[in-house]
């Protein structure tokens, strides 16, 4: 049986084992660290060599179109590194990462044999046996941001390597017209906006952002231990904030002449044409952000809205981009020092100098340019009032429909309370 069809009948046993244990935390399993050979499993049987005996090795890494410059750079590094142990034939293919769950479970086999992911997809990752498990895991989680490592984990089982701590989102502001003391608060964040005439962008068709007004009021949505389904309690009509407190703050905040519902690219499109001067949005945006508003770009944590009489700060989700080696690799130990190499704290601060995007690694978070970053210092800011994105499928187009209600002045005309109980029901639909 070859190294391939065997790893394809393990995989299929074991489905429904990793399944059942993918929930708890993430502990580390070896003790004494450093680098670890794969057990159980005849890597050599698949060697092939050239004419000298070198070996022959053939990788394909998926990530953003965005990283093709910086990727192609990494892997020319990594094959100038091991030139003298095999040569190498390392394609990158632009594969968006917020999809690439689908176009890797589409056909292991043919997936890439490196990719780079948001880490809400990994738990799906793990349980349909697409990722080969971390070795020497303790050694990164040494190296790695705690939040990090967290997102990298599921099962008690390092899945993937920690590639970024920046997939969050937080406030821009252009300081031409706005004081420290205004952007603490939504309503003069808006009341500012509106007396220039200007525009406050939020997206509000996507249910990640608008987690954003229920996060920190003790409503709560996330995911149950199935690992499936969601539980939600955002149409609670009991404690301090019910509910229907939180869907008339967004028909508040809806209806000033300040605010404009926008897509993130919309929010850019308003920042290059003038009309938006604060809004929130990523880490993605910041550098197309300090070009349009060169000294004045300001960036902050989100400011505090008003509910049920009370000034509630804006929570938001956090997240990580995490780099997975496909199980089904036929170099699974080069493509694990292919995936180290692109986590490494170098490669992680020529990230960040190319992207800016804000590093997962200890070292590289630390360095001065990272911390002299307007909008990475805002999303450390915000961290506090973060937590990870858990969350099942239902979850997204329920809190769509209903924001995008919202943002449109309840034009529906619905009871608001039944309006929160129809979300909530198929948020937790089976």
């Amino acid at each position: 049986m070859t190294g391939k069809i065997m790893k394809k009948a393990c995989r299929v046993w074991g489905f429904a084992f990793a399944c059942s244990l993918l929930l708890s935390g993430c502990a580390g399993k070896n003790s004494g660290g450093g680098r670890q050979e794969p057990p159980g499993e005849n890597f050599e049987s698949e060697t092939q060599k050239d004419a000298s005996g070198r070996e022959k090795v053939s990788l394909t890494v998926w990530g953003a179109q965005e990283d093709t410059q910086l990727m192609e750079q990494i892997i020319s590094d990594f094959q100038d590194a091991y030139q003298n142990e095999a040569d190498f034939q390392i394609t990158y293919g632009a594969q968006g990462e917020t999809n690439c769950k689908d176009a890797v479970l589409g056909d292991l086999e043919q997936a890439a044999d490196v990719f780079a992911f948001a880490d809400d997809q990994l738990n799906a990752l793990a349980a349909a046996g697409a990722l080969e498990p971390v070795q020497g895991e303790e050694e990164i989680k040494k190296e790695h941001l705690e939040r990090a490592v967290e997102a990298a984990c599921a099962g008690g089982t390092m899945y993937a390597y920690p590639l970024t701590a920046d997939n969050g989102y937080f406030l821009y502001y252009n300081k031409q017209y706005f004081s420290e003391t205004d952007i603490q608060s939504l309503e003069q964040i808006l009341a500012t906006a509106a007396g220039h005439q200007k525009k406050f962008a939020m997206d509000w068709s996507s249910a990640w952002y608008v987690y954003s007004f229920f996060g920190n009021t003790g409503l709560e949505a996330g995911l149950n231990d199935d690992g499936i389904t969601n539980y939600c309690t955002w149409n609670s009509k009991e404690g301090d904030v019910r509910g229907v407190d939180v869907a008339q703050a967004m028909l508040d905040i809806a209806k000033s002449p300040g605010f404009s519902c926008r897509t993130d690219e919309e929010f850019m499109q308003g920042v290059l044409d003038g009309t938006v001067i604060a809004g929130v949005s990523g880490v993605w945006n910041a550098v197309a952000v300090q070009q349009a508003w060169g000294s004045q770009m300001g960036a902050s944590k989100l400011p505090v809205y008003t509910c049920a009489g009370k000034q509630i700060q804006m929570a938001s989700y956090s997240g990580c981009k995490l780099i997975g080696v496909n199980a089904y690799s036929d170099y699974p130990q080069w493509a694990a020092k292919l995936a180290e190499w692109i986590i490494s704290e170098e490669n992680q601060k020529l990230r960040f100098e190319m992207r800016g995007q804000g590093p997962s690694n200890r070292m590289a978070a630390q360095s001065p340019d990272v911390q002299a970053s307007p909008a990475i210092a805002a999303l450390l800011a915000q961290s506090q009032y973060s937590q990870l994105q858990r969350i099942g499928g239902n979850f997204w187009e329920p809190v769509q429909a209903f924001a995008l209600n919202m943002a449109a002045g309840n034009e529906s005309g619905e009871d608001l309370q039944k309006q929160l109980d129809d979300m909530a029901e198929k948020v937790m639909a089976r």
